[in-house]
């Protein structure tokens, strides 16, 4: 069976293999699933890598659509998953909805170790680096950044649910056209709520904007009813559903005071 990792860019695989063993059991079912470019719900606890497995895959996708071309020698992919260059380069990519304003700040904290990683790891091999920028919009987004992120828009975005229903709303819908990655973590707090139905909504919305309907992927460590809510997060799409049984391991020793209490 051919290795996951085969389906990125050198610069991916490279760095990815000097910083991990191997991938998770979750990771590789998601790449599976988004690199042939289904839709994927990503059931998982935590530890599993459940953000690499949502972002892994679109930011080398990234980094190879702002790759100057012949840069990248990695096998052509097929579906929505396939790299074409975009005709305007300065727009948003990848959109990443939270439901938590913190949980976004963590997250682009947490970004910082693959981007930084893969364009090491390119410069090693002689890649040409691209720079690949983050971007966050909430309700706490002064209006001055909310202008710098409409003039010179992020390659990744972290955004919660209502800041992008008014980016739709607005001017800065327009630095939304390049999207071809939303991924909506903690999934199941918004599903069955008024704010999942705006969401979804808002989801629609955007993939009008689009040539082609953006590949959603959504995550949570704990999901019931799985079906639905892969229902609501692909809408009229299919949904791959990623939820590989979680085993248990316990460390257990017994420890008394006195030799005695043995017998």
């Amino acid at each position: 069976m051919a290795d996951v990792l085969d389906r990125f860019g050198p610069a991916t695989q490279d760095w990815f293999r000097g910083a991990f063993a191997t991938p998770t059991t979750a990771q590789k079912g998601a790449w599976e699933s988004v690199a042939s470019g289904r839709n994927a719900l990503v059931v998982a606890p935590t530890g599993s890598g459940k953000t690499l497995s949502a972002f892994l895959f679109a930011i080398d996708r990234v980094f190879r659509e702002k790759a100057p071309e012949g840069a990248d020698a990695a096998p052509p992919r097929r579906g929505r998953g396939a790299v074409k260059k975009p005709a305007n380069t300065s727009r948003t990519r990848i959109l990443y909805i939270s439901p938590l304003k913190a949980l976004g700040v963590d997250v682009e904290r947490n970004l910082r170790s693959p981007l930084v990683g893969i364009g090491q790891s390119a410069r090693r091999l002689g890649i040409e680096v691209p720079t690949v920028t983050v971007g966050v919009r909430s309700g706490d987004t002064s209006s001055s950044d909310r202008r710098k992120l409409v003039t010179d828009p992020p390659d990744i975005l972290i955004t919660t649910p209502e800041s992008l229903y008014l980016m739709l709303t607005s001017q800065a819908a327009e630095t939304l056209r390049g999207v071809h990655t939303v991924i909506i973590d903690e999934v199941h707090a918004v599903a069955a709520t008024k704010r999942g139905a705006h969401l979804a909504v808002s989801l629609e919305r955007l993939d009008a904007l689009l040539d082609a309907p953006a590949q959603r992927i959504g995550l949570s460590a704990t999901v019931r009813p799985i079906d639905e809510v892969a229902r609501f997060l692909g809408g009229a799409q299919p949904v791959d559903i990623v939820a590989p049984k979680a085993t248990k391991a316990f460390d257990l020793s017994v420890v008394v005071p006195v030799d005695d209490m043995l017998n």
